[in-house]
């Protein structure tokens, strides 16, 4: 059976307060949106659709892969009129549609493949996902028949002193079979918004005789909803609860998970121990058997079995490999590869640089665009001058050399 998405990415995000598109903040280093469609991926859709409004151009350049589709609102008529906006891509497409929202970042594939598998068994016109709210005040809350099928939704505003007693309500995702998408041409204005509803197409099709049923599969957390900076934060804590508590079950060690900063993208390998206020962030590899102290940043680097990154240190686009020691309050900048068994000690800096097996750079040094071999030895103060003030050149250090402290090497040497 053919799947195509379609992601709802119009929403102002007034309440954000922030220039910045809403689904474009970011769940730690990544988009709300580009979370919803990594997890759109997943089901391996024949498209992806985004519906965006006027900020079009700027969610374009955020988000990949580059053969997202997009569709524009280019008013905020709503979700029914929103979803109106993709029918365009969809007119060859025969097969099931899947609507998503794009301020619902912690949605999972798993409950995604549940869904339409519960929805396809069947053979439903409509589905949607439901869920039971704490507070259920700000959903629409799903009516059912005497026979526990969906009947109709009701916002809060609309419902009955009875039904604002339901807990269960919509999650705002939906399976729709193409053959069915006539029905948003129905969906009635609402006067009081301006706006056309997607949730009044259940109402439709029920009077119309169409198959259809809501699934109460989803939890609170992972259909959260983010329309304000303080769910937004609500959204980061979860997101980051679910990792880290996956990578506990491979056998890592938090001292401290609530200060931990992890992006979704990170490997962790087994008996590595992480203590408080660790930032591990982008493409990071972390190896087995690790330790890394407090107040350490990785960004997009490597760091071997065995390793351990000391107290304060900083390690951005580089390599470390096995046993190495770096740190404390040392400085790893792009394009270094730390050797086996090397040691990088206190206040030193690195940039550009290949530091051999066994080599010892304990403190105070910087050491940029340098090649220095194994078993080298460089005292506190040494400064490879690698700037003449209008280029900068190498300095090569061979197997087996000492440099004393207080050294000053100008570039180019060898």
């Amino acid at each position: 059976m053919k799947l195509a998405v379609v992601i709802l990415a119009a929403g102002r995000g007034e309440r954000m307060s922030s220039p910045l598109p809403k689904v474009l903040h970011g769940i730690f280093d990544k988009p709300m949106l580009q979370c919803v469609i990594d997890s759109a991926e997943k089901l391996r859709p024949s498209r992806i659709i985004a519906v965006v409004g006027k900020n079009f151009k700027e969610i374009k350049k955020s988000i990949k892969p580059e053969n997202i589709l997009f569709a524009v609102q280019k008013k905020p008529n709503g979700t029914g009129d929103a979803l109106l906006r993709a029918k365009t891509l969809l007119k060859d497409f025969r097969g099931t549609i899947l609507v998503l929202n794009g301020d619902v970042p912690l949605i999972t594939s798993e409950t995604l493949k549940k869904f339409l598998s519960l929805h396809r068994k069947v053979r439903n016109h409509i589905s949607l996902i439901s869920f039971a709210a704490a507070n259920p005040a700000s959903y629409g809350r799903i009516l059912r028949d005497r026979n526990s099928r969906i009947n109709s939704i009701v916002e809060d505003k609309d419902a009955t002193e009875a039904q604002r007693k339901i807990t269960e309500v919509n999650s705002g995702v939906y399976a729709i079979e193409s053959g069915v998408l006539s029905l948003l041409k129905e969906i009635p204005l609402n006067i009081a918004k301006g706006e056309y509803y997607l949730t009044d197409v259940i109402g439709i099709a029920r009077n119309k005789g169409y198959k259809m049923n809501a699934y109460c599969i989803g939890s609170e957390d992972e259909m959260m909803g983010v329309n304000t900076a303080s769910e937004l934060m609500k959204a980061r804590k979860v997101f980051r609860e679910r990792l880290v508590d996956a990578w506990i079950k491979k056998g890592v060690t938090f001292l401290d998970h609530d200060s931990i900063f992890i992006s979704g993208n990170v490997v962790i390998g087994k008996n590595t121990i992480i203590y408080p206020d660790v930032c591990l962030e982008g493409m990071t590899e972390v190896g087995s058997g690790c330790t890394i102290y407090p107040n350490v940043r990785i960004v997009d680097s490597v760091i071997k079995d065995g390793a351990v990154v000391k107290d304060s240190t900083v390690i951005e686009g580089s390599i470390v490999r096995a046993r190495a020691v770096v740190g404390p309050f040392a400085h790893i900048r792009p394009g270094c590869d730390i050797g086996s068994e090397a040691k990088i000690g206190n206040f030193v800096e690195i940039k550009k640089s290949v530091i051999g097996d066994r080599t010892k750079a304990s403190h105070l040094s910087y050491l940029g665009d340098a090649s220095i071999g194994k078993g080298v030895n460089i005292g506190a103060g040494t400064i490879t001058c690698n700037y003449d003030g209008k280029k900068k050149s190498r300095t090569t250090i061979e197997d087996g050399a000492f440099i004393g402290s207080d050294t000053q090497l100008v570039a180019p040497v060898k």
